[in-house]
């Protein structure tokens, strides 16, 4: 199969995934449908796996994941990142997320997800800070670094149900309101230390 083959099919399932994923959910504004267009999910996959890129669900990786391309529309969607942001990027594996925000913004830093939930985060603030995946909590090492008034968006993982969540820093804190359930896969980095119960 020749490339130009391979680049008509995929930029066909991608026009697939916008029409019956994203615009039938509520996903319509035009910057987020243009990223989305604009960057191949198959590029961020193993060769084995890249005939499934444009499924409806998360496909699991061996470090990471990358989440559904509903997850990616919603976030974008929520998160409406401006030129002027400061924005960081706690990865869930992949570089999808990070390559869907680069043309939109000035500032973008990235970090993997084991190094944020272990602390290791960059120095500075940044008016927008997304997390590509869900977890149990955001630690506050990286609600210290959102600016006042900045964003976090993030997955949210609350009585083993995973929701899209959002919240602005305000008198220096950063409280998460679910936005929407949606299937999003957990980073397990963040889990909580289990502790014991008696009942």
């Amino acid at each position: 199969m020749s490339n130009q083959t391979i680049s008509r099919d995929t930029f066909a399932a991608r026009k697939a995934m916008i029409d019956s994923q994203l615009r039938t959910s509520g996903v319509n504004e035009e910057f987020v449908l243009a990223r989305m267009q604009a960057v191949p999910r198959e590029d961020y996959l193993p060769e084995d796996k890249a005939a499934i890129a444009y499924i409806d669900r998360s496909i699991a990786l061996d470090d990471g994941h990358l989440a559904s391309p509903l997850f990616y529309g919603k976030l974008l969607l929520e998160a409406a990142p401006k030129p002027t942001d400061r924005v960081l990027v706690i990865e869930g594996g992949t570089e999808y997320l990070t390559d869907l925000i680069r043309p939109l913004v000035t500032d973008l830093e990235t970090v993997g997800a084991k190094d944020a939930a272990q602390g290791k985060l960059p120095e500075g603030s940044y008016g927008l800070i997304l997390i590509d995946g869900a977890v149990e909590a955001v630690p506050e090492a990286i609600t210290d670094l959102v600016e006042e008034n900045g964003l976090i968006v993030s997955g949210l993982l609350l009585r083993k149900v995973t929701r899209l969540a959002s919240g602005r820093k305000v008198a220096g804190q950063v409280s998460l309101s679910v936005v929407e359930d949606l299937g999003i896969p957990v980073i397990s980095a963040f889990d909580r230390p289990k502790s014991w119960t008696f009942s």
